[in-house]
């Protein structure tokens, strides 16, 4: 064992592991052979020469598996141990941080490998089961030209708003020109659309997957018989006992939400607000959004306003110009928010009008837009330049996604959600467990515990704030995480690590100190 002291040196707990480990005693390895000798040689010189660690850090790391594998002590490469405290030492000096090379061997590194093995599978197997839009690209534009010549449109159709919605696919004869779907499914679409409505904008089914049995975007979007079979009574999500004036819904003392339309370009099969979408699109009288307003003008409580539908992004610019100079104009509304979906069903949507009409209210007070993408395959090059071009003229852009039985619900399509709405400029803000309020698409539910599962694998694998957060509507978004806090010892605290179940110990605030009032700059009032 090496005896840093006899060596008249100094050196960290971990780099004397390493050399304990290096000059451990053991059965004789048998003499390095001229290719490894060599090579160790070799590591070695660079090793002395170089004004890098990496260098240092390779020949450590050649000397530690010779060890490991042959029995070899740097002894028998002629190596001195002071060469080898010499090495350590000028890769200390050389690192910016005074990083040694056995923190960096025996810890640093086992760290990073044994976080790279959770994320491997991930890794390489996340194009192929959760691929996103912009990986799909090319097959989404040989879907676009089969559904541009189906319903006999052309780019100018395509590319604007309009020609999405006037184009929409509401009816199955108009989706079994764009969908080979078997005979039965067609009939439980036809039975669906006698109750409910079905509105697919031609972008969307272009993201559609032939030959993808249950392909999340179909399922978002196609009605099947689950949403007439299912037994049960419909809970209205926001009735009477939530909705204290005309338009609204409140259910916290300073949020609330303006219904403004019943209106989507799309309408989703899990959708919450199923029982206020009407069989007639409408945009409300300016009567009606005055009574709203008069409510929130007279509870100087509210500070936090969300414009929703239906989908807010449906209505006209001059209409969205006006509720929100509106807000602006109430002392008490700090924020605003709008909730829209159009981003991933219709991104033509998004016009230099429109940005400039929220660019003008968030220069005004802050102005977040609040989105809904379920799956990875719903960002494709079009919805990312949209949401990268609302994310600079607006607060932030936020996503709150539904978990749903086939669409999300594995740790593989979850990440590659959040990582990929992290790309294309959009923060993951909420997932949401599916709704029990809705029989028809209890389908759709995932347990809660599965949802904890898959939020909790995300910690210490993905960035921390591609992490949302997972609740569940109970009068309220409920946070679902687990408890991580295992007990305490005093002051220090046991935490558990979700990712690998390990408990940490973690030494918690004192309690004086944080109720001193004479603190930071509050020192100096004195």
């Amino acid at each position: 064992m090496l005896d840093a002291t006899d060596q008249s040196v100094s050196l960290d707990e971990y780099t004397e592991e390493l050399f304990n480990e290096l000059y451990s005693t053991g059965p004789a390895g048998t003499p390095p052979d001229t290719n490894l000798a060599e090579e160790i040689r070799s590591s070695f010189e660079d090793a002395r020469l170089s004004k890098l660690t990496q260098p240092i850090l390779h020949f450590f790391s050649c000397l530690l598996l010779a060890r490991r594998e042959n029995s070899l002590s740097p002894d028998d490469f002629g190596l001195t141990r002071k060469d080898l405290i010499d090495l350590a030492q000028r890769h200390e000096s050389i690192d910016e941080h005074g990083v040694t090379v056995g923190g960096r061997i025996n810890r640093a590194i086992p760290i990073v490998l044994a976080a790279n093995k959770r994320v491997r599978r991930y890794m390489t197997t996340r194009d192929q089961e959760a691929p996103s839009g912009i990986d799909l690209w090319l097959r989404i534009q040989e879907n676009v030209g089969r559904i541009k010549e189906a319903l006999s449109m052309n780019d100018d159709d395509w590319y604007s708003y309009q020609g999405q919605l006037r184009h929409a696919i509401d009816s199955v004869d108009t989706l079994s020109k764009i969908l080979e779907l078997p005979p039965a499914a067609i009939h439980d679409v036809l039975r669906v659309t006698q109750s409910y409505r079905m509105r697919i904008t031609p972008y969307y089914a272009s993201l559609i997957q032939p030959g993808q049995l249950n392909d999340p975007v179909l399922m978002q979007c196609v009605p099947t018989g689950e949403m007439v079979d299912a037994v049960g009574d419909e809970i209205p999500p926001v009735a009477a006992d939530h909705s204290p004036a005309r338009l609204i819904d409140q259910f916290y003392p300073r949020v609330t939400t303006i219904k403004s339309t019943n209106m989507c370009a799309m309408y989703c099969t899990h959708c919450l607000r199923i029982a206020h979408i009407g069989a007639k699109d409408r945009i409300y009288s300016r009567e009606a959004y005055g009574e709203a307003l008069d409510y929130i003008r007279n509870n100087r409580y509210i500070r936090d306003v969300l414009v929703t539908g239906g989908d807010a992004f449906v209505l006209p610019n001059d209409m969205i110009r006006w509720l929100l100079g509106e807000l602006d104009k109430i002392e008490h509304v700090r924020t605003k928010r709008l909730g829209t979906r159009i981003p991933v069903t219709a991104p033509m949507r998004i016009d230099q009008d429109l940005l400039d009409v929220l660019g003008e209210s968030n220069d005004i007070k802050p102005l977040r837009v609040v989105t809904q993408i379920n799956t990875a395959q719903e960002i494709t090059p079009l919805s990312r330049e949209g949401f990268k071009a609302l994310s600079g003229r607006v607060m932030a852009v936020m996503n709150q996604a539904v978990l749903l039985k086939g669409i999300n619900d594995s740790p593989v399509k979850m990440w590659k959600l959040c990582e990929t709405i992290q790309e294309a400029y959009v923060r993951p803000y909420y997932i949401f467990n599916c709704s029990y309020r809705n029989p028809q698409f209890s389908h759709l539910r995932v347990p809660v515990e599965v949802g904890r599962d898959i939020v909790e694998s995300m910690y210490g694998n993905i960035s921390g704030d591609a992490i949302p957060r997972y609740i569940c509507t109970a009068g309220g978004k409920v946070p679902m995480h687990r408890d991580n806090v295992m007990g305490r010892d005093g002051s220090t605290v046991a935490l558990r690590k979700p990712w690998s179940g390990e408990e940490v110990p973690y030494p918690d605030a004192d309690p004086v100190e944080y109720e001193r009032t004479d603190f930071a700059f509050a020192r100096y009032s004195e």
